[in-house]
């Protein structure tokens, strides 16, 4: 970002001054946003460091007295002669207005402090004084240690402020963090020490790492992104291999595989599922539903033979089903591949795993034969990872003949053969050499779910929820997966993208399960409402595509 705003700067002669004072303007707006009564009466105290950080606050707080907020605080933690550049001009700027306006007029107060001694306790934050609104503007992104002095202090009085009055049930102020909430590396997604927790942040032009990735984003609040004038021809530009889906990378998806007037089961792909096992049917039902509701034409479930009336009689009807030579377990034996391969001759796209058990040799060899000898793209997902954990060397996806790896954490230690729970502790670079390593698409599952491509990009989904952490969600998972690749091989044939219609899918999923929770809460969620809530997913996303045509 740093970068960016440099060159901002020296290529489109915009000065880095002004591109603060968009940065203050826009997060005036989504604070007007707040509050649509108006901030007439409005009490805000904002904390700045001696930074350009600080120096977004400073600017903020002209802003929001221009708009007419009444009493505004700006606190500057420093002197102000240590204060430089774009920071010092708007620490001076504030303060010329704070020394300009009436300090006869009570309705309307706009201050200027230098903090310079002293503990967080002397701040004017008791319950006769307390502000609507604490603006955090301490520290941005180029904080790279933990919190000390005054500022740890900070942060702990206001935690403390805000749990004080939650007890009571009284009005606590309204956190407000610019770019960053301060106490966070910008670049981690983990923290390094105290950090204060945000109803609110707006971070300018792109999110930072620690803004989309857990931990550290749990203590974001709200995330809004705010443009503030960067040429979108220097972002395109940015060696970024990091990236945060959004849904119009969805709604574009969707929009490439809508429904012709034309359209009919074959152009929408056929989706075949491997799963399930005498003890486990249920994940089998699961994944080959979702796959179904997704919007494939055709859904085939091969399952063990012993675990076929089950799946039958609770799986959509609309969803065919064959049975598998099994062990004397009911699970799926290697004799099942010949059977399988004559299942994947009208196949778009295999799903593997879910419920298969992973315990008798002949299972796995059955996994690996499938993967192996593979003419469709095919999802992993549960006992088709651990069957090939820890995961062969040798054995690698193509731009032809994709694979997609869908573990969470667990199943991802042992596809990498480690127990060392540190191994997983930076998801991205994890997921990031996995994936290069082997030539294939590998969604680690989780807070934030992470796809890591074979070029290396990583895409960070930003839907779903607590609740999506039930039994068999992992399963409805890897069906609306299946399902979306192949609707996109069957509506765009060679043109297909694989990694599109993975991350639309994790996206569309995500924002399933939030519509879910919305209905039901997240305690009382189950996989199967997810799968529910697909449509009224795809009908917010793309509405006018999901409407049929009308003869006029």
């Amino acid at each position: 970002m740093r970068e960016l705003d440099r060159r901002t700067t020296e290529r489109y002669a915009l000065p880095s001054l002004l591109l603060m004072e968009a940065a203050a303007n826009a997060a005036a707006l989504t604070l007007s946003s707040r509050f649509p009564q108006g901030l007439f009466g409005l009490r805000v105290l904002i904390l700045c460091g001696r930074g350009n950080n600080g120096g977004d606050g400073a600017a903020l707080a002209r802003a929001l007295w221009t708009r007419g907020a009444s009493k505004i605080e700006v606190l500057l933690f420093g002197h102000l002669a240590d204060a430089h550049g774009d920071a010092l001009s708007n620490f001076q700027a504030i303060k010329e207005l704070a020394g300009g306006t009436s300090a006869n007029d009570d309705s309307r107060r706009l201050t200027f402090d230098e903090f310079v001694e002293g503990d967080a306790s002397s701040l004017k934050l008791e319950s006769s004084e307390l502000p609507h609104v604490i603006v955090d503007a301490l520290f941005g992104t180029g904080l790279t240690r933990p919190l000390e002095g005054v500022f740890k202090e900070v942060v702990a009085r206001i935690a403390s402020l805000r749990e004080s009055h939650a007890t009571r049930d009284e009005q606590t102020p309204f956190i407000l963090s610019l770019d960053i909430p301060s106490g966070l590396d910008a670049d981690s997604a983990e923290t390094i020490g105290a950090a204060l927790k945000a109803d609110m942040t707006v971070t300018f032009t792109a999110p930072k790492p620690a803004n989309v990735l857990p931990p550290a984003s749990h203590f974001n609040g709200r995330l809004i992104v705010a443009e503030i004038g960067t040429p979108s021809a220097l972002i395109n530009e940015s060696p970024s291999q990091l990236f945060l889906v959004e849904a119009e990378d969805a709604h574009t998806w969707l929009r490439q595989t809508r429904y012709a007037p034309d359209s009919y089961k074959n152009t929408h792909g056929h989706a075949l599922v491997l799963a399930g096992s005498r003890e486990m049917s249920g994940a089998a039902v699961l994944c080959a539903a979702a796959a179904m509701r997704s919007g494939a034409g055709l859904v085939t479930v091969g399952t063990p033979h012993s675990a076929l009336a089950s799946v039958a009689a609770r799986v959509m009807p609309e969803v065919m089903t064959a049975g598998l030579p099994e062990t004397r377990d009911g699970a799926v034996s290697e004799d099942a591949f010949a059977r399988a391969s004559q299942l994947a001759e009208r196949a778009d796209v295999i799903a593997i795993g879910p419920g298969l058990t992973s315990g008798d040799e002949s299972t796995r060899r059955f996994v690996r034969s499938v993967v192996i000898r593979r003419n469709v793209p095919v999802v992993i997902d549960a006992d088709g990872l651990n069957s090939l954990a820890p995961w062969p060397s040798e054995l690698r996806g193509s731009d032809e003949l994709p694979l997609v790896l869908t573990p969470h954490i667990g199943e991802m230690r042992r596809l990498l053969g480690v127990n060392d729970e540190d191994a997983l502790k930076d998801r991205v670079r994890a997921a990031r050499e996995f994936a290069t390593a082997h030539q294939l698409i590998l969604v680690l599952k989780g807070s934030r779910t992470v796809t890591a491509a074979p070029d290396g990009r990583v895409f960070v989904n930003p839907t779903g929820n607590a609740g999506l952490g039930t039994a068999g969600a992992g399963d409805t998972l890897t069906g609306i997966i299946t399902g979306f690749i192949a609707q996109a091989r069957g509506a765009m044939k060679q043109r297909a993208d694989v990694l599109s219609a993975v991350l639309s899918a994790i996206y569309v999923g995500g924002l399933a399960g939030d519509l879910a929770a919305r209905e039901r809460g997240m305690r009382t969620m189950v996989a199967s409402d997810i799968r529910e809530h697909f449509g009224a997913a795809v009908r917010a996303l793309d509405a006018e595509g999901e409407q049929p045509s009308r003869m006029k």
